[in-house]
């Protein structure tokens, strides 16, 4: 890739690992479920422009993409993070998402894999085992399983994304945001109390990670993705963005008090080297021509 190109791609990692920095800050003082609606209202104001009317026959598919890849994973993953007390081990798990992909693209579309990529994945979750075992994630157990979860929900929406026709990149982000809305705010009153005076008394802190989280991760970060993706396939714009972890530890390191054991770092690079190794083959893969077919 050109090197203007390399720059935009290290951008897209650093806003999206300032947004580990910036919604851990936010759910200090806002639930999880309250926070990612909040993040939704203002990426659907901003992107309403956006908005296209869906294909006959694609709304199933859509409201199951922007349920799962909206406000589930998103839903689910600030839980983690709000539990986690770190940003390394959330950053780090999140990454599975890419694995699990490929395992239910084998699954549910047929597509077969060699024994490197399945070598990777199998790196990848003995990684978030070793992980698992650090005292720092043992203290909050339930973190890593809520972002397993959902990094499972983020891989299940990507396959469906495949089937997804007739949508703009923004088109489907607007979606995905509108259609979330509602049911992130009945499972904040549902499972959440408090919220009218958590808004009321928010600090200027929370309200800038709402802000981040919408306007610098998701319409920068993702519309910044979106646009490279255009011009280069995903294959080769997905190991660049195993930076993003790197930068999420870093951060936590110098800003969020965190201090990574050898057990987290050891099953860090065993997740991310697996995930790399996935990421190369897709690459190999989408360079390799077809083999020919006998007719």
């Amino acid at each position: 890739m050109p090197i203007r190109h390399l720059l935009l791609v290290l951008v897209i990692c650093l806003a999206w690992a300032g947004n580990f920095l910036t919604s851990a800050l936010a759910l200090r003082e806002f639930p999880p479920f309250l926070f990612t609606a909040l993040r939704l209202v203002l990426v659907a104001l901003l992107l309403l422009p956006f908005l296209t009317r869906p294909a006959p026959g694609q709304w199933p598919r859509l409201v199951a993409v922007a349920l799962l890849n909206g406000a589930l994973h998103f839903g689910l993953s600030f839980w983690a993070l709000k539990l986690a007390g770190n940003l390394a081990s959330p950053a780090i798990v999140m990454q599975s998402y890419i694995p699990m992909a490929t395992l239910l693209a084998v699954w549910l579309l047929g597509e077969r894999i060699g024994w490197r990529t399945s070598a990777g994945i199998a790196v990848s979750f003995l990684g978030v085992l070793v992980l698992g075992f650090d005292p720092v994630v043992l203290a909050a157990p339930a973190s890593l399983l809520l972002m397993l979860a959902s990094a499972f929900l983020l891989a299940l929406g990507t396959v469906l994304l495949r089937g997804l026709r007739g949508f703009t990149p923004m088109s489907q982000q607007a979606w995905s945001a509108i259609i979330g809305i509602a049911p992130l705010l009945l499972l904040s009153a549902w499972l959440e109390s408090g919220q009218q005076a958590m808004l009321d008394g928010a600090s200027w802190v929370a309200w800038a990670g709402v802000a981040y989280s919408a306007l610098i991760a998701s319409v920068l970060g993702h519309g910044l993705f979106f646009w490279l993706v255009q011009r280069h396939p995903v294959s080769v714009l997905m190991p660049y963005l195993l930076l993003t972890p790197v930068f999420a530890v870093a951060l936590g390191v110098l800003f969020y008090g965190d201090r990574p054991g050898p057990r987290l770092l050891l099953g860090g690079a065993m997740v991310l080297g697996g995930v790399l190794v996935v990421a190369l083959r897709m690459r190999q893969k989408a360079r390799t021509p077809p083999e020919p077919v006998e007719v």
